[in-house]
């Protein structure tokens, strides 16, 4: 599925469709080049799921927690990972027990694309706007329809 992004309220918009369909040990995948929108749309996310206060990107801190968001959420950008093995040393499945990861720069920790609870998606820029290309994973499919 294509969705067109042309403005930030279409960002909130796909955020909050995605946020309304979340469930404990999903992954919603942002992929896309530098300055895609993939922290804008994570942020659109964690905030459509009841967190108001400042969402900052973990660039830096590679990992932020909202256990207060419906469903818990984990916000991980794994830019600077060198090795998807680094990705092994943060703890992600205890995370992912009781919460739902949103996952900047996905393929930097091995991908999760495979795994059935993995919404993908691509963002990249179109003229003035957006774009995502959202791929919903088996256990998505019911849910994003």
């Amino acid at each position: 599925m294509i969705v067109d992004l042309p403005d930030l309220g279409r960002v909130t918009a796909l955020g909050s469709r995605i946020a309304s369909r979340l469930q404990i040990g999903d992954v919603v995948a942002l992929s896309g080049p530098l300055g895609a929108g993939k922290t804008t749309l994570a942020r659109a996310i964690v905030a459509a799921s009841g967190y108001a206060g400042e969402v900052p990107s973990p660039t830096f801190t590679i990992l932020e927690t909202y256990p207060d968001c419906r469903p818990p959420l984990v916000h991980a950008d794994f830019y600077r990972l060198d090795h998807p093995r680094d990705a092994a040393e943060l703890g992600l499945d205890d995370y992912r027990q009781d919460a739902a990861l949103i996952a900047e720069w996905p393929e930097r920790a091995g991908g999760f694309a495979d795994e059935p609870g993995c919404l993908s998606v691509t963002l990249e820029a179109v003229g003035e706007g957006r774009r995502a290309i959202v791929e919903p994973g088996t256990a998505w499919l019911g849910r994003w329809g």
